[in-house]
């Protein structure tokens, strides 16, 4: 039996991590091509913080509880949906939504629904769904990284940068990453990143020429934007791609376009949440055929800094404004009946 209310983290104004409290809303229905999945844990993103200070409003129609991604049960859906793509009643699953996470009953598009990857927990599950779609689009899809190349990443310790991480090496690449802290540079290398640069302490752009003989990274993968494109810029190979995925640093750039015509460079990038049903679903084809075997079988793994219970969502997220934390946060719920 599904209860017809529910437990969730709502924003009670804009502001400060403070303002997530509590509630009871009416537990949502899946309508067409849907399920519904009781939550056992939701993950933490940075558009949550975002969205929380009324910097990232949720698309047309979506509900305005925060949240991206969770892991559970499917208790309800479209039938022939389910059938479709081979999820019944009682499967353990992880979705990437766009928005609606931080509840005990959350709505999912079949399509953006994976099992469980086998050996895993549902608090490891839900930390996996924003970043692993995230990074394939960027990197793999609109990036196009091959094996054999390399990979800048910054914010290597972020959720984001130890997914990227992983991924890349997992799939023949090189990876730099640069990184606020020692702890965090040696959090990074432990997870297979080749060489990690303490941004604070050296110039990356310096560090990038010379551990690359000069030649430069084939692809960046850039969270900050900012005064850094015009440095990504400068550390790309000939051909090379740098995606924009966050602009932390702003939005405003001034870039040396003649050295971009002249090494062939190409600046892109991407939001993901608007994204079509259609355009993530095939995505998540592509992650469960490629990358949930490298978590089952242990290649890579969910780098969980910190759970807590969904109550404390504002301590979560003031963890994330901190930026002290090396992975993911997740919000535990309650089991309910």
């Amino acid at each position: 039996m599904v209860a017809d209310t529910m437990q969730a983290v709502e924003i009670s104004a804009p502001g400060a991590a403070g303002m997530l409290r509590l509630c009871e809303r009416p537990t949502p229905q899946a309508g067409p091509g849907e399920l519904l999945i009781r939550v056992s844990a939701s993950g933490v993103n940075r558009p949550d913080v975002l969205q929380r200070m009324g910097k990232y409003s949720p698309p047309t129609g979506v509900s305005d509880i925060p949240g991206l991604e969770v892991a559970g049960v499917v208790v309800a859906g479209d039938k022939a949906a389910m059938e479709k793509n081979r999820i019944s009643l009682g499967d353990r699953v992880c979705a990437l939504v766009a928005g609606g996470g931080y509840a005990q009953y959350c709505v999912a598009p079949v399509g953006q629904c994976l099992p469980v990857p086998k050996g895993l927990s549902d608090i490891e599950a839900a930390s996996l769904p924003e970043t692993t779609f995230t990074v394939w689009s960027n990197v793999f899809d609109r990036a196009r990284l091959l094996a054999g190349e390399s990979l800048l990443v910054h914010g290597g310790s972020s959720g984001i940068g130890v997914t990227a991480i992983q991924m890349a090496k997992a799939l023949g690449a090189t990876v730099l990453v640069t990184v606020g802290s020692a702890q965090k540079a040696e959090a990074c290398l432990a997870l297979g990143a080749d060489h990690a640069i303490h941004y604070r302490e050296q110039d990356f752009v310096t560090e990038v020429q010379r551990l690359t003989a000069g030649e430069g990274v084939d692809v960046v993968l850039d969270m900050v934007a900012g005064s850094y494109v015009a440095r990504n810029v400068r550390c790309l190979a000939e051909d090379g791609r740098s995606v924009i995925i966050a602009v932390q640093g702003g939005v405003h750039a001034e870039v040396d376009a003649g050295l971009v015509l002249r090494r062939r460079l190409t600046i892109t990038g991407s939001t993901l949440r608007p994204r079509s049903v259609a355009f993530k679903a095939d995505i998540a084809r592509q992650l469960q055929s490629v990358v949930w075997p490298l978590y089952e079988s242990h290649v890579i793994r969910p780098v969980i800094h910190q759970v807590f219970p969904a109550g404390c969502a504002a301590d979560a997220h003031a963890l994330m404004e901190s930026n002290q934390h090396i992975g993911k946060l997740v919000l535990a719920w309650q089991p309910q009946p």
